[in-house]
């Protein structure tokens, strides 16, 4: 390009001295080139075999066939089809570039003719944010020299539906061979990116005004678009787009992204098409940009892909060991991190990170979590202790009231483990790659003064393929442009290792990183967190009732154990476990979650029969075997072929009884009738209401609740809002309470019981209130058929404990949270996340609200707030208008959390013993023995499972407390040798061991996992 002769030229159209640049024409001029792209010289013949489910490859004529023109029906919203798309090459495109144009106002994607996936294409007109970019993907590029009489024949397997699972009519849009002007499509992009740059850059700069001087000119010249027009348009801006920066002060790392929510507005099995379109997508562009870097996480995406489309998986790994496929995360699924439980999050990362190093050979660094809705303070720990460093994540930008103060921070956990976590400062993870795009992000940049790096992720997810043309063009130009921070495609682990090394410089954030948004899905959807709890729970049961038995020889379900685990991760996903999926995503999980229940719950039983076939009940004639997992000995009642027994349960082992001896003592303090319930340590009053106006701790001679308050009511409130959020003065809108119709109190053994039955509208509750002798704690297990629109129903608790903050279990140990509203940061977090307990103490006493499978709570000044459920209709209009069950329970105590154990509350309140019933007769095993015993009350021993390459034993401990402890894990398996492990698994040391007896020392919330190799008998 002869730039000296293009400045003369240019000269020869500059405006007047006082000619106004109208940006309306400039704008007008950028979509009058648009026009001139494509030219359509042929139909496509079209017919759609339509079916109600997606069919493969090989059965894609099986549904009914539908000859096409553009305006006719396909579907209806969720149909499938395969098109069949032929057509000729006109003679009249010879040497030219063609393309296809097809839009099926759908999601699509074309196949080759064996059956594998070559290239996405999605409804232009999608509801998306086109600020973002453009959604739609309509060109398919065939020849880049056509000879003429070239055939079309292609298909592609089609969705009824738009990236958002929205009905766009269900039409073919367009189906046309078309000859594409490849200089007007670049010319298009020049005139774009400078005229999108000089809009955004300061009014008086000079840049600015060369750059819209430039457009001027080639607005004027393009008053005719020819090859001649258009080879001078581009020449002129060709000057401006040579211009290039000096040295950056920030330089910012661009990645492809393509965020793909595994189940949301649509159902899982659109999903696995997604993913497909959007895969075989990036391929393509691949082809044709030599600098694209993609990137993507979640290993059951890619399962999915290797189960359906092998060749495109071979393909990807190809980009994968060039260098130019990323994979990210380091975790099965993108899951939600307030509501998984501790080890679901580690099982997270033991199965992603196993997968990816086995399928690719890439140990994962990071932690890719651009979409999840807050972030639990014991993450940072679990992401050292499995050899990850770093951490990204966006969403905390969609705050309501505060905005975070770092984009560039060390996050330090629960335990004072510390990663370092970056937030893109154009805060999404769909960027347009626009000039815009660089801008913002070196404006926002809330750490720009202490770091020269930022992260840029662009693309279209949901199946949109990712980044189309439209961004790559854009990044080719803004390499090192002039008034622009140097873009750099390349993975984003690159980008880390460049932030690290000013580590030193960023400053520290604690805790957890709570979103002040999407509060709603702690309750949403309330079946489905009852099923994750409870199968949380039994997984934990049958590793620890299988594990017993190898050293027995007895055969661990390893193969069934990783699919159940797989499934149940997936199912952890962060718009399935907080309820913000259509109903078509629950209607599946609720059944599945079911299935895999029942067959946990069968091999659980299996694995503790096979122990009590070994263990000697000659002394009893009726025997039982109790087993018990939580690592303290357990005295409690149980009920046994409708007789009640007391048992007393070694930690972590089992106990025979004799149910023939099975009677209940009196038990002269223990009553019941319509006004309260007693036993000997705790009286609990009723009004006439149902609610609770007292519960008197007798042995503390404390009054647990708030002088003339009521406990228990069952409050119902206005809440329009949807699966993600509620009004946040839903308080000051209660329109009314459960209304009490009927109440019946009756002694059960050792229990002392009132049933309580509640209606409301359309909606009945029945509450069964218990107080066992022993205990103080008061169980409501609780029955609703809740039929409500846009309501929610919750329980206070107004105790006579005042404190400052609340205590919160969360994964791994527990979280202190304000009880005020002093600032606007306690205010956001009025709704907040607890897994088994909450409580408020004070050094002398305290009361727990424990539970069994919620997680929405707020504690206000002296108030404990348990929220149960909630209606919303969208996106699921029937969410939680069903039959549950759930239980809740109070549980006054001496002394503060700590000194109380309460944490052994919540387990025992959600890990029930087991009862196996046996035969009288011999056996190698003693009637009682305790498998492992810890000698110090604040530590637990979470999980204890196999190895997974090894036949050892995994124990896996936390302190629990929050203080520095030194304890004793004894073993009653005997083995021969013992190592510290990460949670990889990988050995960090050996440990001394002496009679099967280990010394451990736990700094506050240290998880600790030991391995055991080398078992006996």
């Amino acid at each position: 390009m002869n730039i000296a002769n293009l400045r003369e030229r240019g000269r020869m159209v500059q405006p007047m001295p006082h000619e106004t640049i109208s940006m309306g024409r400039l704008k007008q001029t950028l979509l009058k080139i648009e026009k001139h792209i494509y030219s359509p010289t042929a139909a496509l013949s079209v017919v759609a075999y339509v079916t109600k489910e997606p069919v493969s490859y090989q059965e894609k004529t099986a549904g009914l066939p539908i000859t096409l023109s553009p305006g006719d029906k396909w579907g209806e919203l969720w149909d499938c089809a395969w098109f069949h798309f032929q057509g000729v090459i006109p003679a009249s495109a010879a040497g030219s570039k063609v393309v296809l144009l097809i839009d099926i106002n759908g999601e699509l994607c074309l196949f080759d003719e064996e059956g594998t996936p070559t290239q996405g294409l999605t409804n232009v007109n999608s509801e998306f944010d086109l600020s973002l970019g453009l959604p739609g993907k309509r060109v398919v590029p065939i020849t880049e020299q056509a000879h003429g009489d070239e055939i079309i024949d292609i298909w592609g397997d089609a969705g009824c539906n738009d990236l958002f699972g929205h009905y766009r009519s269900g039409t073919l849009k367009e189906a046309h061979i078309a000859v594409c002007s490849e200089e007007t499509r670049q010319l298009y992009y020049d005139y774009e990116v400078l005229l999108e740059l000089g809009t955004h850059l300061e009014e008086h700069s000079a840049r600015k005004h060369r750059i819209m001087q430039a457009l001027y000119e080639v607005q004027l010249m393009l008053v005719e678009i020819n090859e001649e027009t258009v080879k001078k348009a581009r020449e002129r801006l060709g000057v401006e787009l040579a211009k290039r920066g000096g040295d950056p002060t920030l330089s910012i790392s661009a990645v492809g992204h393509a965020h793909i929510d595994l189940a949301w507005l649509w159902p899982i099995r659109e999903t696995k098409r997604k993913g497909a379109r959007t895969f075989a997508t990036v391929l393509r562009m691949m082809e044709q940009y030599p600098d694209y870097v993609f990137g993507a996480s979640q290993p059951q995406l890619y399962v999915w892909i290797k189960e359906e489309h092998p060749k495109l998986y071979e393909q990807i790994k190809q980009r994968i060991a060039e260098g130019r496929w990323e994979v990210q995360g380091g975790m099965w699924v993108e899951p939600d991190s307030n509501i998984s439980g501790g080890e679901a999050l580690v099982r997270q990362i033991l199965y992603g990170k196993r997968f990816f190093e086995q399928e690719f050979g890439k140990d994962m660094k990071m932690l890719w979590v651009p979409d999840i809705f807050g972030y639990s303070a014991a993450l940072p720990q679990l992401l050292l202790k499995s050899g990850m460093s770093y951490m990204m994540t966006q969403k905390l930008s969609w705050s309501v009231h505060n905005d975070h103060p770092h984009h560039t921070f060390l996050w330090e956990g629960l335990d004072g483990s510390r990663v370092l976590t970056h937030l893109p400062p154009e805060d999404t993870y769909n960027g347009p790659a626009a000039p815009r795009s660089i801008l913002k992000a070196e404006r926002d940049y809330a750490d720009k003064n202490v770091s020269d790096h930022s992260l840029l992720l662009f693309g279209i997810g949901d199946g949109g393929g990712g980044p189309g043309e439209e961004h790559l063009e854009r990044l080719k130009r803004e390499k090192n442009l002039q008034g622009l921070a140097p873009v750099e495609q390349e993975p984003a682990l690159n980008f880390f290792e460049k932030l690290e090394q000013g580590r030193q410089r960023y400053k520290t954030w604690k805790g957890e990183l709570y979103l002040e948004k999407h509060q709603g899905t702690l309750t949403s959807q309330a079946r489905n967190k009852r099923y994750n709890r409870r199968i949380e729970k039994a997984l934990r049961e049958l590793e620890f009732a299988a594990a017993l038995n190898l050293p027995h020889a007895s055969a661990y379900p390893s193969e069934e154990l990783d699919a159940i685990w797989k499934e149940v991760l997936l199912y952890q996903f962060h718009d399935i476990l907080p309820g913000s999926s259509i109903k078509r995503v629950y209607d599946e999980s609720l059944e599945r979650y079911g299935i895999l229940l029942n067959r946990v719950h069968e091999l659980i039983h299996s694995y503790y029969a096979k122990l009590a076939e070994r263990i000697d009940t000659s002394r009893e004639k009726q025997p039982a075997v109790i087993f018990n997992s939580l690592p303290w000995e357990r005295n409690e009642w149980l009920q046994i072929q409708g007789n009640w027994m007391q048992v007393t349960v070694p930690s972590m082992g089992y106990q025979a009884v004799d149910v023939a001896e099975a009677s209940v003592r009196s038990v002269s303090a223990l009553s019941a009738n319509r006004e309260a319930l007693e036993n000997e340590l705790v009286r609990v009053a009723f009004d006439l209401d149902g609610s609770i106006r007292s519960v008197f701790d007798k042995a503390a001679g404390k009054e647990t609740i708030a002088a003339g308050s009521k406990a228990n009511v069952l409050a119902i409130y206005h809440d329009d809002g949807d699966a993600w959020d509620f009004p946040a003065d839903y308080a000051q809108m209660q329109v009314g309470a459960m209304k009490l119709m009927d109440a019946k109190a009756y002694v059960d053994g050792p229990r002392a019981v009132i049933e309580q039955h509640y209606a409301y509208g359309k909606s009945t509750l029945t509450q069964t209130i218990r107080l066992t002798s022993g205990s103080k704690r008061i169980d409501f297990e609780t029955k609703a058929n809740w039929q409500e629109d846009g309501k929610m129903l919750r329980s206070s608790f107004p105790v006579q404990v005042y404190t400052e903050q609340v205590n919160c279990e969360i994964q791994f140990g527990h979280l202190k949270r304000p009880t005020h509203r002093n600032t606007l940061w306690d205010y956001a977090k009025d709704e907040i996340c607890a897994h088994h307990w909450i409580d408020l103490s004070a050094p002398d006493y305290g009361v727990a609200l424990l539970n069994d499978s919620k997680y929405g709570f707020s504690a206000r000044g002296n108030v404990l707030d348990i929220h149960l459920l909630r209606s919303p209709s969208w996106p699921d209009p029937t969410c939680d208008r069903a039959e549950h069950e759930f239980a809740y329970a109070l549980l006054p105590h001496q002394g503060d959390f700590v000194h109380a154990e309460v944490y052994k509350q919540g387990y025992e309140f959600n890990v029930p013993l087991q009862t196996i019933e046996t035969q009288t007769k011999s056996g190698d095993l003693t009637a009682a023995k305790a498998f492992f015993t810890l000698r110090s009350a604040q530590v637990m021993i979470e999980a204890v499972k196999k190895a997974e390459d090894r036949d050892s034993l995994i124990i896996r401990l936390y302190e629990t407390s929050g203080s520095h402890v030194t304890t004793e894990l004894s073993s009653g398996i005997p083995y021969r040798k013992a190592m510290l492990v990460d949670l990889m698994e990988n050995e960090l040391e050996q440990l001394d061991s002496h009679n099967h007896t280990l010394q451990l020392s736990f700094t506050p919330f240290e998880i600790k996992t030991i391995e055991l190799a080398g078992l006996s008998k």
